[in-house]
């Protein structure tokens, strides 16, 4: 009878449907491509039973090459030394001398075949595999079981996901990519197979020795994640390895310290377990490692391994599914057949069951010598072993081993852990985290000036979970232990009253089956009970098979591993920074099934990650680190922050230096800085596009229309829109503040040390202001001068003037009816989740979060530190036109971004993009000035305050402080300086003159144009 795999499928699809959550029927599941590219093919009666094409896949490109070095190597050795070629011991690079040299008798005396290395390091593995190799007279196989990566087993790797994370995600090329990835790692360290992928169906979830190092429990999915990760190895000259022969996936006990047993029938297990054998057969599959089970239904003699049973390894994957590749024992230390037999007896009878390669051989001298016997009694012909040995001679050419593989240490360690392998185990992280319950459409969270936002950590370290929360909104984190009791819950659900959305991140959590794993239940009880009255968002950072507590509630993530990548990636997708992707690899319950998860779009907020991940090249970019370290050494100033995104990433986020020479104080990416000028952009100028965005007023209008009281003064028929050109003949700036000192001291008519009735205005610490400064600071403005006409013009000339801010302030508050800070905290600020831009941070924020700006010796008689640094700011309230604003680097790149994205972020559309390319622009031949914003100079080719390789569509604005942001739309750029270069003294001209801002600037364009470079030459 003719059955389609693929209709069956169809037959059995699940198709899941969580609330707010798209469900996936299995096809789309397992391939976005036609079924046949995965191997579904037509099957015909037993599966296995009938014949398959037998194929070589030990075979090399250059046979007749390959063979000529084989039976070289062959028929220069006795039979004896010949049978070393067929054992692999293990090697350790965390041991003393005493191994080393028991390591090398063996390869001397024995022709050993290889080793397989376990614990220790790249450069000390890598002296040894340089040793071993050179002393060996047949070049070894150096393996390594490394299901996710040599981190599995060395330090100073970076590790790749465990199997079950690789099942969530959709996308099989990343999994290819991982196994190429290992591959080039591998031959960095001069080794050959990798005992991977573990292609086991885990189809019981008590499985204590398999769970997350299986794909999943679908044969057809990991039929496909393993093909793509065995591809990954082989294609680039490593070999795979298919295990654990004939699945390990249903069983309940740990063949490393027993001997589990099977009792499917043969039919199940040929249908579920093998088909990801012969899927992987048909494409070249080089070895298959044999587990240590019993499995009644293929070998009933009693306590007998399928690692020893002739019918599961010739009869079965020899003869039936006509594999001709290498096949590997389990570790024979292993109590699955060690328990039953001696060392050398037990790899005698592995040998004589088939298996061509003995893996952690404990006694080869014994084991050479019971082979002998065993040829000698007839058990077994000495031209089957030397099929054998020609088989591991064809797959060491393969592997290259005919050539000399020295091992180069220099830098080992940095080309195994480059930017290009750390971005895509990002990718893949990234690509599995999975939303398995959305009810309502909740995530990613909008509206964020209406939730109040806590996190809450269990059973672990949510440092990265929480920072990079705080990147997105304003969140407080609380955190308590595992299992917490009575009196500690209490204390928590008190702390958390106040907030209408709690993020929960389950921690703590184990691979342990028998134990729950590591949920308590206790806190499961606490996380229900909070979700009736609150928005709650579990995130569980762990094994799926631990999902099954979370059944029932709304809105949850799982993760699938705890880690810095799995911690710092689910705020992106919980703020819509980043797209979900995953799909769960495995069932846990009815309404939490296999395929369940799928495709959750993000709201375009910024992600994090790493130049390479937008074409930039990392190395160019670590220049900044010389410029920055270089300017603090010169006391340009004494720290700063820089800040890169590009396509809506951030690549580029590092704090250089401390708060002030004294070095009293270290500089981070939360500190907060005064931005001076910045304020004009990112305050004023908002406000009025804001309001040209909705035809509230026009640029072409005078400011008497919107101002009807500077009628009959000489500002009334000033335009706006050569006010916010700064071509109005305002003049450049008022010394306000010299009004109200005299003799060196201020006045005391102006200010008080205390506030008291009439003095409430903050200038500085232990300094205030009397009320009715900003009213004289209107006055005097309003009755300043303008600039002389030359009488050969029609309109003044470009003179760069804070007045302009003054001025259009007074315009926006008037329009508004509201002063501009509550305005721009209630439209721009709160919904974009920007905590820290603000004016007046210091009634906000901990002093010591805000970097001191200067020793004022002028006017103030004091350090200004969390007050504005512009003296006419200060006595404005901290609340003006042209300064007053401090904020982070990170909450800068977003309002960038809102103007790079058209006036649109994270669902909330605020300004016209025909409005935003208007102000952007150019505005006449004058000046390189747009209104408000600053551009590059296009005639002097010194590109103003932006660098030179910045294009003309680039706008921004600097500040007198120290600091910069520019956003180029035509490669989606932006760039954020910030330092306190005036600290102590405003004198402090370095900074400029050194033009360290722009040559960071330029920087940054090197970065994109060396990288594209790279690309197109094929380098990595």
């Amino acid at each position: 009878m003719r059955v389609k795999v693929w209709s069956a499928l169809l037959g059995i699809a699940l198709i899941f449907q969580a609330d707010g959550v798209l469900g996936w029927d299995l096809p789309s599941l397992f391939s976005n491509s036609k079924p046949d590219s995965i191997g579904l093919k037509e099957i015909e009666g037993d599966p296995v039973a009938e014949k398959r094409e037998r194929k070589d896949p030990l075979r090399a490109k250059d046979h007749r090459k390959q063979m000529a070095w084989v039976d070289s190597v062959f028929n220069s050795q006795t039979f004896e030394q010949r049978l070393g070629q067929l054992f692999m011991v293990a090697a350790y690079s965390n041991r003393d001398a005493k191994h080393k040299n028991e390591i090398a008798k063996l390869i001397k005396d024995e022709n050993l075949g290889g080793l397989i290395f376990f614990q220790g390091g790249p450069v000390r593995q890598a002296d040894l595999t340089n040793y071993y190799q050179s002393i060996a007279e047949t070049p070894l196989f150096i393996a390594m079981d490394a299901e996710w990566g040599i981190n599995m087993r060395l330090d100073s790797v970076i590790t790749f996901p465990k199997a079950m994370t690789l099942g969530a995600i959709p996308d099989e090329k990343l999994i290819y990519d991982m196994g190429k990835e290992i591959a080039r790692q591998f031959k960095e360290l001069g080794m050959h197979i990798n005992f991977a992928p573990v292609v086991d169906v885990n189809s019981n979830p008590n499985n204590p020795v398999i769970g997350y190092r299986a794909f999943g429990e679908e044969k057809r999915m990991v039929a496909k994640k393993s093909m793509a990760y065995m591809k990954g190895l082989q294609d680039h000259g490593v070999l795979a390895n298919a295990k654990h022969f004939p699945g390990h996936g249903d069983t309940e006990s740990d063949s490393h310290y027993s001997l589990p047993v099977i009792r499917h029938s043969e039919n199940r297990i040929k249908d579920i377990d093998l088909y990801p054998y012969r899927e992987l057969i048909d494409e070249d599959l080089m070895s298959v490692m044999v587990a240590h089970l019993h499995i009644p239904s293929l070998d009933s003699e009693k306590n007998k391994a399928t690692t020893l049973s002739k019918y599961v390894v010739t009869d079965l994957l020899k003869n039936q599914m006509n594999f001709s590749g290498l096949i590997f024992t389990d570790a024979l230390n292993m109590k699955g057949v060690s328990s039953y037999y001696k060392p050398g007896e037990v790899d005698m009878l592995a040998l004589l069951a088939g298996n061509d390669i003995l893996l952690y051989s404990q006694d080869v001298p014994k084991a050479k010598q019971l082979i002998m016997q065993a040829i000698a009694e007839g058990r077994i012909s000495k031209e089957e072993v030397d099929e054998r040995v020609i088989k591991v001679l064809k797959a060491k050419y393969w592997a290259g081993l005919n050539k000399d593989q020295k091992i180069d240490t220099k830098n080992l360690v940095n080309r195994l852990n480059g930017r290009k392998t750390q971005l895509l185990v990002e990718e893949l992280y990234a690509s599995s985290i999975t939303v398995t319950t959305n009810k309502n459409g909740f995530l990613p969270l909008r509206n964020l000036d209406l939730l109040n936002i806590a996190s809450l950590t269990i059973g672990g370290d949510g440092v990265v979970f929480q920072e990079k929360m705080d990147k997105y909104a304003k969140v407080d984190h609380f955190t308590m232990g595992k299992g917490a009791n009575s009196v500690v819950l209490s204390d928590i659900r008190t702390k958390l009253k106040d907030y209408n959305t709690v993020i929960v991140g389950l921690m703590g959590v184990t691979n342990s089956p028998s134990r729950g794993f590591g949920v308590s239940s206790s806190d499961i009880s606490f996380i229900k009970e909070l979700s009736k009255e609150k928005s709650v968002v579990v995130v569980l950072f762990g094994n799926a098979y631990a999902a099954k507590n979370l059944v029932g509630m709304p809105h949850n993530i799982l993760t699938f591993e705890n880690n810095e990548y799995t911690q710092g990636l689910v705020p992106e997708v919980i703020f819509g920074g980043r797209d979900a992707k995953g799909l769960m690899p495995v069932s846990i319950s009815d309404y939490l099934a296999l395929g369940s998860g799928g495709y959750m779009e993000g709201l375009g907020r910024l992600s994090y990650s790493y130049p390479e991940s937008q074409g930039m090249n990392s190395k160019v970019l670590d220049e900044i680190d010389l410029i920055m370290n270089a300017g603090i050494r010169k006391k340009a100033m004494p720290g700063g922050v820089v800040l890169v995104a590009k396509n809506g990433k951030v690549v580029f986020e590092k704090s250089y230096g401390h708060y002030d020479y004294n070095k009293t104080k270290p500089v981070s990416p939360k500190t907060v800085y005064d931005l001076a000028s910045i304020t004009k952009v990112l305050a004023t100028t908002q406000a009025v596009m804001f309001l040209a965005s909705r035809d509230v007023i026009d640029m072409d209008k005078p400011i008497s229309t919107y101002l009807p009281e500077l009628k009959g003064t000489n500002k009334a028929d000033l335009l706006l829109k050569d006010i916010m050109a700064h071509e109005a003949g305002l003049v450049a700036f008022i010394p306000y503040y010299a009004k109200t000192v005299a003799a060196g001291s201020w006045k005391n008519e102006y200010y008080r040390e205390t506030p008291v009735e009439d003095f409430t205005v903050p200038i500085s610490n232990n300094m205030f202001g009397k009320e009715s400064l900003r009213d004289s600071i209107w006055n005097w403005t309003v009755k300043s001068d303008l600039r002389k006409l030359d009488p050969n013009r029609r309109k003044h000339g470009y003179v760069y003037s804070d007045l302009t801010m003054y001025l259009m302030q007074a315009v926006v508050e008037r329009v508004m009816n509201q002063p501009m800070d509550e305005f721009l905290e209630q439209n721009f600020y709160a919904p974009l989740g920007l905590n820290t831009l603000t004016f007046n941070p210091a009634k906000k924020f901990n002093i010591d979060l805000i970097a001191p700006t200067e020793d004022d010796v002028a006017f103030r008689k004091r350090v200004v530190h969390g007050y504005v640094h512009d003296p006419g700011a200060a006595m404005y309230g901290g609340v003006a036109g042209h300064a007053g604003l401090f904020g982070t680097a990170n909450d800068l790149a977003i309002m960038m971004q809102l103007m790079l994205n058209g006036g649109k972020y994270g669902g909330v559309n605020l300004l016209d993009e025909k409005v935003i390319k208007e102000f952007t622009k150019r505005q006449s031949s004058q000046s390189r000035r747009g209104w408000g914003w600053d551009k590059p100079d296009p005639e002097r080719g010194k590109g103003g305050g932006a660098g030179v390789l910045a294009p003309k569509t680039t706008f921004g604005h600097t500040g007198f402080t120290g600091t910069a942001v520019w956003a180029d739309p035509e490669n989606d750029l932006i760039y954020v300086f910030l330092s306190n270069r005036v600290y102590p003294s405003a004198n402090n001209n370095i900074l400029l003159k050194e033009g360290i801002r722009t040559e960071i600037h330029d920087v940054i364009y090197r970065s994109m144009r060396e990288e594209s470079d790279l690309s197109e030459k094929g380098e990595e």
